[in-house]
């Protein structure tokens, strides 16, 4: 879940609960305060009926109006208590220019039940008022802070979506960046301005984080190309001697073997420089040029120079080639395929199987070899090599480079026992 997913539900829901219960309060409070200006209507009602009695000595006429009703009837000295109850309020039919009005019925109202003593007769009163529109009022009330909480909730929704959007836009900006940095490129990362002070510290911590990788970097990639560059010429010295004393002088048995051994170790060590300057340069992109590219020629080719090899291992090469042609680098290609047809015979097992197959989208090569899956995220890593194996252990790295510089996608998987490299263009 995004942040800002995260953030808005968080805020919206703890505002909804703020809302509904600062609401809750906020009617409650209302419904009192409006309840107790009736109790103080149905008092001041009261002292009329107390100073009608005082100056009368009789009880006031009984009467019933729309809103209020007058109830007196006999009671015991004593037994009645003075208070406010919630009570029904009965309406009754009345009419207007000879139309008649509502069917009788009760609704909710408030009443005041008191006492008061008139001609030596004690009577209890009850007072009510209908409480209709104070219900209306409350039910209006509670609509338009529904209402108010409603666009509240989506004011602040849009405002957080718009708002918050554009404060992280220098966070986003900046994971661009971060997603199309390459060590090769010679550029900077490019930073948005921001008055934002987490951001400005993020941003010089990447800079200065990208700075020392790219130092860290470059002086390895100098090192390497200084190194293989100044490892050619012991090579050839050593060749070139090594030729020498074999045609001075014959050689015992032990002696030959030594100098085989020697020349095997400085073939691999020719290899090791080539494949090291080979890297340097593709990783520099300086194998430059685009031509033409018959895909399926081009492999069947490579079929036809690696037959001896596939007849002397006696492996079983099953092909399916589609028609693909391609417009890159002829050269990297090549070198491509011959990495990927070297490490399927290689790692192969007498009697084994290699399976080539192109199509539109893709290339596949899968070849027999262990029974175990390797390792994935360490396959296409420099060195990365099997024990028994006599390479240098940078061919799936130089051809995982090659991929890369051709927009290529270079993937491993082991299926139904097949180690299996697939080139996605």
């Amino acid at each position: 879940m995004k942040l800002l997913s995260k953030y808005n539900r968080v805020t919206l829901l703890s505002t909804i609960v703020i809302m509904l219960f600062t609401g809750i309060i906020y009617y409650v409070a209302i419904k009192l305060i409006l309840i107790e200006d009736i109790d103080k209507d149905l008092a001041v009602e009261e002292n009329e009926i107390f100073e009608y009695v005082k100056v009368n000595h009789a009880l006031p006429q009984v009467f019933e109006s729309e809103y209020q009703q007058i109830i007196f009837q006999e009671a015991k000295p004593g037994s009645v208590k003075r208070e406010f109850v919630d009570t029904l309020y009965r309406n009754i039919p009345y009419s207007h220019h000879g139309r008649h009005h509502r069917h009788e019925e009760f609704e909710s109202g408030r009443g005041l039940i008191s006492v008061v003593t008139a001609g030596n007769k004690t009577y209890r009163v009850l007072i009510v008022k209908s409480t209709v529109e104070t219900e209306d009022l409350l039910k209006i009330i509670f609509g338009i802070t529904a209402g108010v909480i409603l666009l509240l909730l989506l004011v602040l929704l849009i405002s957080n979506r718009l708002l918050l959007n554009r404060l992280w836009q220098p966070f986003h900006n900046l994971l661009k960046e971060l997603r199309s940095f390459k060590l090769s490129d010679a550029g900077a990362i490019a930073l948005s301005e921001t008055n934002i002070d987490e951001f400005k510290e993020l941003n010089q911590a990447v800079v200065a984080m990208a700075s020392r990788v790219k130092s860290d970097y470059t002086d390895l990639k100098t090192f390497t190309e200084n190194a293989s560059h100044e490892l050619l010429t012991p090579i050839a010295v050593i060749n070139s001697k090594l030729d020498t004393l074999l045609q001075t002088e014959n050689f015992s048995q032990q002696q030959s073997k030594l100098l085989n051994d020697l020349y095997s170790a400085v073939s691999r060590l020719t290899r090791l420089n080539q494949s090291l300057i080979l890297l340097v340069k593709i990783e520099n992109r300086l194998v430059e040029g685009h031509q033409p590219v018959n895909l399926k020629a081009e492999i069947e080719d490579f079929a036809m120079q690696f037959e001896e090899i596939f007849n002397d291992k006696q492996i079983a090469l099953k092909t399916d080639l589609s028609d693909k042609h391609l417009e890159t680098n002829l050269y990297l290609v090549e070198i491509l395929l011959n990495n990927l047809f070297s490490n399927a015979i290689r790692h192969n097992f007498q009697g084994g199987i290699v399976n080539i197959i192109l199509r539109e989208n893709e290339l596949v090569i899968e070849n027999s070899g262990d029974a175990d899956a390797l390792q994935p995220e360490k396959v296409f890593k420099r060195f990365n090599k099997s024990t028994n194996s006599e390479g240098s252990g940078l061919g799936l790295t130089i051809s995982k480079q090659i991929c890369e510089n051709l927009g290529f996608d270079l993937s491993y998987f082991f299926n139904s026992g097949l180690h299996t490299f697939r080139v996605s263009f």
